[in-house]
């Protein structure tokens, strides 16, 4: 294993990949640097001296700026750099438009098994919803779940089930208390999941949310939109909707946002409104029956034989350390680019963790209309975060500082990773859905679940979650697979974590490798044969991002 690592040829810090003491001596490309400072692994040092006022380089841009004299062979901190990004133009659009695939022949005649939708989209998961319009109702959906969930098999929150219906029904069947004692009630979560009586229902998942009301009606019809991506994702089978009735967030918002996304939609909603109901009970007993038979109709569908082109891959990094940049993302970036290869969609997001490598993700928008799209909402986010008093400089968390990303700007030059080198085919806002095929940008904000959150509404029936530190994040509809930048990390919390990008680190495996590997775990995962650690923990976060003010 290699003690450091320059990433580009034009930086001028170099990343240490095991720590470094202060005096040692260490070589790279031929080149002697005696250690001004003690280095940990993640961070980095200078290759030269610099003076207040340097650029920083690493990735080949701007990461930062010197703000005191750094020696050569000194650490680079939060006292010596601040961040510092690069100007950006529109004169190279379409710059990388003769981009040339990576192989992908081993994968040509690949499929995955999944469910059919009628807009054509195939779904890695068949769940189906029961959700509110307004938070007013997140005490209906959590009355629903505890009615419905465990009884029919969908509860995550343990390893084993207990069945309590065996000791029932022996005790109907007038079993003596020592045949009770005996009996194995202990179900598996596997066991229980080969138990449910609806086979080819995946999940049955309960989301609740705060707001649907007493937010701007800008914010509002953001949600039904939300609601509606989820309404249209691939996974989503149907669902059970909950409506108070004089809410902001009005079923008519919603029902035409779910039809100007696939005008043709024939999955079955049922829309409730408690204002007209008889009473509490018989409302929740309506929506409990609903669901019921919702259920039994998304039970028809059978996983089929699917192109991997299906595959509308979402990426998302979070609690990303010095090494995310260098392992997890590439790789992630390396399968992204096999997707796009094979004909499939790949969807960005995160947009304060782009800032300082806007020029690259420019010059690969496919149209001057995308990338002054992309420029606009990048510059209306920075306006926005600047008038609340903060800015994308205040992006990186103290795990991100602690683990070597000290500044926005290195932390989003390795955020950008995870997109590969394809070209930009596509720019969305929040909400919008991903059309076409190839690579996307959304705007997201940079918070893990609200991130997430958006990335599924826009269509994705996977995600890539890669980290450095650690994060149980997932999502109620789409899977969400773990990659680890390091194998430390892996092998300390591998019961949240899917897929180790470390050896790229240890140099036991390539990126390339590691990537393709990563497309073999999707096509498993896509194909229901493999649960995600977050699936099967339960995770599913959901937040909507909420751009106004309460009134």
């Amino acid at each position: 294993m290699d003690q450091v690592l320059k990433i580009h040829t034009k930086d001028n810090v170099i990343v240490a990949l095991s720590d470094l003491e202060k005096k040692s001596i260490v070589c790279h490309d031929g080149q002697e640097f005696v250690m001004v400072d003690s280095v940990r692994a993640k961070h980095k040092f200078a290759t030269k001296d610099l003076s207040i006022g340097d650029d920083i380089i690493m990735y080949g841009v701007i990461v930062g700026v010197a703000i005191q004299p750094i020696k050569r062979g000194g650490g680079i901190t939060v006292g010596n750099i601040k961040h510092k990004a690069n100007h950006y133009n529109f004169s190279e659009v379409g710059k990388v438009s003769c981009w040339q695939a990576p192989n992908t022949n081993k994968w040509k005649n690949k499929t995955f098994d999944g469910y059919y939708r009628e807009d054509g989209s195939v779904g890695t998961q068949n769940i189906w919803l029961v959700m509110p319009l307004v938070f007013c109702e997140n005490r209906n959906i959590l009355v629903i779940k505890k009615t419905m969930e465990e009884c029919l098999g969908y509860a995550t929150s343990s390893k084993y089930r207990l069945d309590m219906h065996k000791l029932m029904n022996g005790y109907k069947q007038g079993k003596t208390e020592s045949e009770i004692l005996n009996s194995d009630i202990i179900l598996s979560a596997e066991k229980a999941k080969d138990n449910r009586l609806f086979k080819n229902v995946d999940g049955l998942k309960f989301i609740t949310q705060n707001i649907g009301c007493g937010e701007t009606r800008q914010d509002s019809k953001a949600l039904c939109n939300l609601l509606a991506g989820y309404m249209t994702n691939p996974n989503v089978a149907g669902a059970t909707i909950l409506s108070l009735g004089c809410q902001n967030a009005q079923e008519s918002i919603f029902m035409k946002a779910v039809k100007d996304r696939i005008p043709n939609y024939e999955r079955p909603i049922y829309v409730l409104e408690q204002q007209k109901s008889i009473s509490e009970k018989d409302f929740i007993a309506e929506a409990v029956k609903k669901t019921f038979v919702g259920l039994m109709e998304t039970n028809r569908n059978v996983r089929k034989p699917a192109s991997v082109s299906k595959i509308i891959l979402g990426l998302e990094c979070g609690g990303s350390d010095g090494f995310s940049g260098i392992s997890a993302n590439p790789v992630t970036g390396h399968c992204s680019d096999l997707i796009v290869g094979l004909g499939g969609r790949v969807i960005l997001a995160e947009f304060p963790e782009l800032n300082g490598v806007e020029q690259e993700l420019i010059n690969r928008c496919s149209t001057k209309e995308m990338a002054n799209k992309f420029g606009t909402l990048m510059a209306a986010y920075k306006k926005r975060a600047e008038e609340s008093g903060s800015g994308f400089h205040a992006n990186p968390s103290p795990g991100n500082i602690k683990d070597g990303l000290i500044t926005d700007a290195i932390k989003s030059a390795g955020a950008a990773k995870k997109g590969g080198t394809s070209p930009i085919n596509q720019v969305l806002d929040y909400t919008e859905r991903a059309t076409e095929k190839g690579l996307s940008l959304l705007c997201t904000p940079g918070n893990d679940v609200e991130s997430t959150t958006g990335i599924a509404a826009s269509g994705a029936n996977l995600i890539l979650f890669t980290t450095g530190l650690g994060t149980p994040t997932g999502n109620p509809v789409v899977p969400v697979i773990k990659v680890s930048s390091n194998s430390h990390l892996y092998n300390r919390m591998g019961d949240i974590l899917d897929f180790n990008a470390g050896t790229v680190i240890e140099g036991t495996n390539s990126i390339q490798q590691c990537g393709e590997a990563l497309l073999d775990l999707i096509i498993e995962v896509a194909s229901g044969r493999i649960q995600t650690k977050a699936m099967s923990l339960g995770q599913d976060d959901f937040i909507p991002w909420r751009r106004g003010i309460s009134l």
